[in-house]
């Protein structure tokens, strides 16, 4: 799918909506239909049967996409009031009685924030979202086809749907939301997602067909998971989720994970003020990880502060330097998140670790407890923070841990006093300047090149198509220049960063 916002770009688009469509599916046949601005992707699920009967389970709202791909699915859909979802659903219905329709199937809408609808398309088959209608209705969508196809009729009357809460769907992808949410490839070094099943009001559940070791190749998808959960309203659902994809921990392969995590914190997100613009709206210049402040860089300081402690406890009692648990003297850190220093006070209290921030305000500061069964080398810091239970993404580094918590990624450095002196005089690394060479953002294949050395480039043309995942990638000259060499030719697999080619 393409949009041309211009006549310049009616041709290109046409041009790589056929190619996409024939490699893809053999066809390249391409329909031409309205853009409508500021929409909302709203579809409705329906079930029939093949004695005339059809009924629909409510609607789902799809807007948060990007490429015109899902990327969170909800149900119900935040726009819709009862009158809204009652016309659609009968329209649906009357669609899939016209033809006849038995099986599970999607009646889906392009809607207008004033609630107005228009057909898009049916969806005869099982969609990748149906989990969140399966959630609120509680209704097995495989069990009722099966009834279907085997000749039954349905015991289900309209009647009797009614939707229970909320609930949201992930959509866990092999894609770095850093550099343009571009597909990554390679093997799953590690696998672990949430546990699933009941956490207070909240469900997790969590379909997957990928396992740890496997491979995530540039020919397929790049759907690893999808994460779901239901709660009584949305706002619980939001906050479930947050802590399912805190404790979601994959390596091996760059994901989107902290995208989604940032996602349900976004206001915007929250209020359900959607669009299928929103990703590209609120992030123009692209997705960057919010940096810590606040209670949020609290929180991280000391989560890193006690996992450097329990890293230390495990030194001195492998060394013979303590017995047991005993030690409570109480030690001096500096924790650096990025260019911010935090100072705090942190002591072993039985199977609790107390920690002090360092204010510096004249007032007696406050204690914070943390308790956890997180051991050196965990991926995932799972445990009571200030009474409140958090999961926070874990990596080792040098002197410290790269940390992810609810869309906030950073480098937390844990140092002693005589420590942080020392680095606060270390000089800033500068970054090599790479600006003459045109490198693959992602790996794929090379489908064309369509310049030449020598040749002049005005900033905007198109370099090079680079294919993955099912997707053909146009790269474009950021800046005025001359072709100096190019370093590879159609039809070659490239890896992430391989140089394309290299300006004068």
């Amino acid at each position: 799918m393409r949009i041309a916002h211009s006549k310049a770009e009616v041709a290109e688009g046409f041009a790589r909506a056929r190619s996409e469509a024939k490699f893809s599916f053999g066809d390249d046949r391409v329909f031409v239909e309205k853009f409508i601005v500021n929409p909302r992707h709203i579809e409705i699920q329906l079930l029939g049967d093949k004695h005339g009967n059809v009924v629909y389970l409510g609607e789902r709202e799809c807007s948060i996409q990007r490429r015109n791909q899902k990327v969170v699915e909800e149900a119900p859909s935040p726009l819709l009031d009862e009158a809204a979802r009652k016309k659609m659903g009968e329209q649906a219905v009357a669609l899939g009685k016209a033809v006849g329709y038995d099986s599970a199937g999607t009646v889906e809408f392009v809607a207008g924030q004033d609630k107005s609808f228009y057909f898009l398309e049916m969806n005869t088959r099982l969609q990748v979202e149906h989990p969140v209608t399966e959630m609120i209705t509680g209704i097995d969508l495989v069990e009722q086809m099966i009834r279907v196809a085997n000749g039954e009729k349905l015991s289900i009357k309209q009647s009797d749907i009614k939707p229970m809460g909320w609930a949201i769907e992930s959509r866990i992808y092999a894609e770095d939301p850093f550099r343009g949410f571009l597909p990554s490839t390679g093997r799953l070094v590690r696998y672990r997602p949430p546990a699933e099943g009941k956490r207070g009001e909240a469900m997790v559940r969590n379909d997957t067909g990928v396992y740890e070791g496997g491979e995530i190749s540039l020919f397929y998808d790049p759907m690893i998971a999808k994460l779901v959960t239901q709660a009584p309203t949305r706002a619980a659902a939001i906050d479930a989720m947050s802590e399912a994809l805190d404790a979601f921990s994959i390596e091996g392969v760059r994901h989107n994970i902290p995208f989604l995590a940032s996602l349900m914190q976004h206001p915007r997100w929250r209020e359900g003020r959607l669009s299928t613009g929103f990703i590209a709206e609120e992030y123009p210049d692209g997705f960057h990880a919010s940096l810590p402040a606040g209670e949020t860089a609290r929180t991280l300081a000391a989560v890193a502060a006690a996992m450097d402690h329990v890293q230390g406890e495990r030194r001195r009692r492998i060394s013979g330097q303590m017995i047991g648990r005993a030690v409570t003297r109480e030690k001096r850190r500096a924790v650096r998140l990025g260019d911010n220093e935090i100072g705090l006070e942190i002591m072993r209290q039985e199977d609790a670790i107390a920690v002090r921030f360092l204010d510096g305000k004249g007032v007696e500061p406050r204690v914070y407890f943390l308790q956890s069964a997180w051991k050196p080398g965990g991926q995932v810091w799972n445990g009571m923070f200030d009474a409140k239970e958090i999961a926070v993404q874990v990596r080792a580094i040098p002197n410290g841990f790269d940390l992810a918590w609810r869309g906030v990624q950073t480098k937390a450095h844990v140092y002693t006093g005589s420590e942080a002196a020392l680095a606060r005089l270390m000089p800033k690394k500068t970054i090599a300047d790479t600006g003459k060479f045109v490198r693959c953002p992602m790996p794929g294949l090379v489908i064309s090149i369509a310049v030449a050395e020598g040749q002049e480039i005005k900033a905007g043309e198109q370099l090079a198509i680079v294919e993955a995942m099912k997707m053909e990638n146009v790269l474009r000259a950021e800046r005025d220049g001359t072709v100096k060499k190019i370093y590879v030719k159609p039809g070659e697999s490239l890896a992430v960063d391989a140089v394309i080619l290299e300006f004068a």
